[in-house]
């Protein structure tokens, strides 16, 4: 009996990868806080996973003109409307990305410890414990 990895990870080293970016982003805002015309930028995590299921036909580059293949999570950063927008025309709350980080975080730690304990159980049936 062979196993699947694909099917045993399900959607979370994709949700890894959009954590991860998402983190860079939120950071990117923290960092530029006081730049002023700064937009603050952000995904939508819902969107890039469900683009990323409907993706059916896998792409491949077959001749070295073409161009690379692009991680959807690439092109899903969309600008923020600020709820308060400043003098300066920077649409970073820092507040507002504070929430965003830690939530992210704990989304990405969740999404580790799944995969820990999903690995876990699979070596589990390997050794036959």
């Amino acid at each position: 009996m062979t196993i699947n990895f694909k099917n045993a990870f399900d959607t979370h080293p994709k949700a890894l990868s959009v954590w991860n970016k998402r983190t860079e982003l939120l950071a990117s805002n923290l960092a530029n806080v006081d730049t002023p015309h700064y937009k603050a930028r952000d995904l939508d995590f819902r969107a890039i996973l469900t683009g990323a299921q409907a993706q059916t036909i896998p792409m491949q580059v077959t001749q070295p003109g073409h161009l690379g293949i692009r991680s959807p999570v690439d092109e899903s950063a969309l600008y923020r409307n600020p709820h308060q927008p400043s003098l300066d025309d920077n649409s970073v709350e820092s507040e507002q990305e504070h929430l965003h980080f830690a939530e992210n975080a704990l989304q990405y730690q969740a999404s580790m410890t799944f995969l820990n304990e999903r690995i876990v159980g699979l070596r589990s049936a390997i050794r036959g414990d």
